[in-house]
């Protein structure tokens, strides 16, 4: 005769059931549904930069290096970290390759500002077209410490464009600021005389 406890712990044992066994097809429906969701917020993204790159459109062709440049007063190696509309930090630039991030090679001479940036398109921004040259913090979805930028202002078609930059030696933009406006300086000067 078995114990009244034992036969309860018997058909306790009996009444149980296994775990459940792992649903591996709604499993994989949520991982195809997460990667799909992925996918259209990548694409919607880049259907927003070529859509912005349609509105700026009427931005004319960027300027050419001229044959004569005459020799280099300062150049620098670095980063290129795009361009905005003039006084409006958020408002990326992308016509022409200029919201393309690339590293960067720049070379002032009395011409103007060439812009070599392999793997993206190189720009020149001649000297008559040049503004302003500012330390800053920020240019479009790049933040750094106080000053650790260098923002060029410059003219091209009716706007104003600032583009950012960051040397690898972040002690020579103080230098650049102070040759590119007392460049831009006599630049007007001798406009306005003429």
């Amino acid at each position: 005769m078995t114990p009244p406890h034992l036969t309860q712990l018997a058909a306790d044992l009996a009444e149980q059931k296994s775990a459940e066994v792992t649903d591996w097809a709604a499993r994989i429906g949520w991982l195809v549904g997460l990667a799909l969701f992925v996918v259209l917020v990548y694409w919607l993204m880049r259907e927003g930069w070529k859509w912005r790159g349609t509105l700026q459109g009427d931005l004319p062709d960027l300027p050419t290096v001229p044959e004569e440049t005459g020799p280099a007063r300062l150049s620098m190696s670095g980063r290129y970290h795009g361009s905005t509309t003039a006084g409006q930090w958020l408002d990326r630039i992308v016509a022409h390759g200029l919201g393309t991030r690339s590293r960067a090679e720049l070379t002032l001479t009395d011409a103007g500002l060439d812009v070599v940036r392999p793997g993206a398109a190189d720009f020149f921004v001649p000297a008559a077209a040049l503004r302003e040259a500012r330390l800053d913090k920020g240019i479009a979805g790049k933040v750094l410490t106080e000053g650790g930028l260098l923002v060029v202002t410059w003219a091209h078609g009716d706007k104003l464009i600032d583009s950012g930059f960051r040397s690898d030696r972040a002690a020579e933009h103080n230098e650049w600021v102070d040759v590119l406006n007392s460049m831009i300086k006599t630049t007007t000067t001798e406009g306005a005389e003429r």
